[in-house]
């Protein structure tokens, strides 16, 4: 089968490997000159397939109501006179009871596990290097009531069969050395050993030239002018070269969208309607001064929502969410405001390891959902399929969510319990994306 894959990020990357290793002939498509350079680029660098709660829960409602006049909010709703934005904010809100969070939660942890068995057994068999480190993810919280909730948190994954385990504040020590100048703001944490964190940009790049390796052609700096359907499928995309204008049309048997936030306003003149809308992340990669005092495990600091991984002689912090549209810019009040808050607290937490002098700022467009559980499957047109909508778990779930849509269009289903476009599995919701 002929497939032509939209995006070429980790999710788009992630399916054309799999689609070749169904024996199928695949090209992809991007705007961008390489893969991974948007989304996919600097993100939080965890593999977090234990830290995957939905953002929608029953304490969500007022605290985003106490963080709208904040700036450097962890979630901050910017309201816009966008259709759009109002139908995933009254989603989400249907979303945060009790019942939706489990529900959400079980979808989550299904599709986590899948994925970080199918990316072990990937990077087995390529060798990829991406400043990978199996040492687990360490959630530290500064006030007793967040240890608290993070410990009610742990029993819930716990449940689900996930070995998140509680932590003293030595514990929590012992686990991480290098946060002992911090001591006295712990109050405890939650570990789990068996995530780990790597740079999502070099794996996806270094997947995609294995990709064209193996017989893929990658169409980079190509822009897609249009998606021409008729019968109730896909007939072709038209494309725009970036550099010379030149247009050209593809055709194939089969079509994959997987454009992160793009997605969505992409496919509406179909008449899909997904309910994705753009989360505005931020992230700070600095360079080390004192790499024997810098942290080695990758963390999540509670009271500021964000995280902190090792990437070589290099620092990342990420995290914050910002809904206000398709903007990228990082020249804005808020957004300096944003910057500054994650470089702070890193001084904060490690006082004079990293050089803070010369931040590399970056932002990207979390694809999310209001129950943060991503659309794998086919839509209503016979031959156009959808991986999209992974918020912050891309990096988490690329591997498995590739492999299970590569499965889905050969006529195989994923060994996971996942609610996948189009059908409704034992146990799970129904997942449906057209209108």
């Amino acid at each position: 089968m002929k497939v032509v894959v939209l995006g070429a990020g980790i999710i788009g990357v992630s399916t054309a490997w799999y689609l070749l290793e169904q024996g199928h002939e695949v090209t992809v498509v991007d705007r961008q000159r390489d893969a991974a350079l948007e989304t996919s680029f600097a993100n939080g660098a965890q593999i977090s397939v234990s830290f995957c709660e939905p953002w929608a829960n029953a304490g969500a409602p007022l605290k985003v109501l106490k963080w709208l006049a904040r700036d450097d909010a962890p979630l901050l709703f910017r309201p816009k006179l966008d259709p759009h934005q109002w139908r995933w904010g009254l989603s989400f809100l249907l979303q945060c009871n009790d019942a939706a969070f489990e529900r959400n939660v079980a979808q989550l942890v299904a599709l986590g596990r899948y994925s970080h068995e199918s990316l072990k057994a990937l990077v087995a068999q390529t060798g990829i290097q991406y400043d990978r480190l199996e040492r687990g993810i360490l959630h530290f919280f500064s006030t007793q009531q967040e240890f608290d909730e993070g410990a009610a948190g742990a029993e819930l994954m716990r449940h689900h069969g996930v070995d998140r385990r509680v932590l003293s504040r030595d514990e929590v020590l012992k686990v991480e050395p290098a946060l002992r100048g911090f001591a006295n703001g712990i109050a405890g944490g939650t570990f789990t050993p068996s995530d780990e964190s790597g740079d999502a940009r070099v794996f996806t790049q270094q997947l995609a030239l294995r990709c064209q390796q193996r017989g893929a052609t990658f169409l980079y700096e190509h822009d897609i002018a249009g998606i021409e359907a008729a019968g109730g499928a896909v007939r072709s995309v038209q494309l725009r070269s970036l550099q010379t204008g030149e247009r050209r049309t593809l055709t194939a048997d089969s079509f994959v969208a997987a454009m992160g936030s793009f997605t969505a306003p992409l496919l509406r003149p179909l008449g899909i309607y997904l309910n994705i809308y753009p989360a505005k992340g931020y992230s700070a990669t600095l360079a080390l001064k004192r790499p024997q005092d810098a942290s080695v495990v990758s963390m999540i600091d509670d009271a500021r929502k964000i995280a902190i991984s090792r990437l070589g002689d290099t620092i990342r912090i990420a995290g914050t969410a910002e809904m206000a549209g398709y903007d990228t810019g990082l020249d804005s009040a808020t957004s300096r405001v944003r910057c500054q808050a994650l470089i702070e607290r890193y001084e904060e937490l490690f006082p004079g390891v990293a050089d803070t002098s010369v931040p590399n700022f970056w932002t990207g467009l979390r694809p999310s959902t209001p129950t943060n559980v991503p659309y794998i499957g086919r839509s209503k047109l016979a031959n156009l399929w959808i991986n999209a909508g992974h918020g912050t778990l891309g990096w988490t779930h690329g591997a498995g969510s590739g492999r299970a849509l590569a499965e889905l269009m050969s006529g195989v289903r994923p060994a996971l319990d996942f609610g996948f476009c189009g059908e409704v599995p034992a146990g799970s919701a129904t997942r449906m994306v057209a209108a």
